[in-house]
């Protein structure tokens, strides 16, 4: 998951992005307003962190800018406004959360976790994936690589929704393992989940397509493109 960060003091920002990075996530830092338009303009996030009062404006226009091209972006300010009336505008304008500095940063940690978690539940799952090569129907459970029909367990089913309907982007294992579980209920732990991966590629996979990268220390990210 990557998430932008937009805070003008240099030792917060940093601290925050560290301690993010340190979680799991990609983060990326942004000083100023237009330094985050241009950001947003050439990446994808996830979330974003946003200080109200900048060098080149203040958080809440630079809110309704994003809201405006990303509406399904969750968004987070974290700020010493601490005023009601600021509070209020912050939500009024479609934010997730509103946290007064000084916050701890374990708190920080679990409202970002709490908004992307709310984020993901609330994004439509994808009904199937074609890209000329490999066909997923999620609906009606069937997967074709090629001419060939495959043999799809219902977590590998799972793993592959999560996956494609993050595409592109990093999917971290601590998200996979929160979604991910057995046949009878009982939750997978981190070496199952590095199996079930590999079994997943060595089913929808070949030399000359592959879908699943790990990125190291992470997570993974679907690669793959629509037809």
């Amino acid at each position: 998951m990557k998430i932008l960060v937009v805070e003008d003091d240099l030792p917060l920002c940093t601290g925050v992005c560290f301690e993010l990075d340190c979680s799991g996530y990609l983060t990326v830092a942004a000083y100023t307003c237009q330094k985050a338009i241009q950001l947003m303009e050439s990446e994808h996030f996830d979330l974003a962190l946003l200080d109200v009062n900048l060098p080149d404006g203040n958080g809440f226009d630079l809110c309704r800018a994003i809201k405006a091209v990303h509406p399904e972006l969750p968004i987070i300010f974290f700020t010493a406004n601490d005023l009601e009336s600021d509070v209020l505008t912050g939500f009024d304008l479609g934010a997730e959360d509103y946290i007064t500095k000084p916050f701890h940063m374990k708190i920080l940690l679990r409202r970002v976790d709490v908004a992307l978690r709310r984020s993901n539940s609330a994004r439509p799952v994808p009904e199937g994936w074609r890209d000329g090569f490999l066909q997923l129907d999620f609906g009606a459970l069937t997967a074709m690589r090629g001419t060939e029909k495959l043999a799809i367990t219902p977590n590998e089913y799972k793993l592959l929704k999560v996956l494609t309907a993050n595409a592109g982007t990093i999917v971290t294992r601590q998200i996979l393992l929160d979604k991910l579980w057995d046949s009878a209920g009982s939750f997978v732990d981190d070496h199952t989940l590095t199996v079930t991966i590999n079994r997943l590629r060595g089913k929808i996979e070949d030399e000359a397509h592959t879908y699943i990268k790990t990125v190291r220390g992470m997570g993974y990210i679907w690669t793959g493109v629509k037809s």
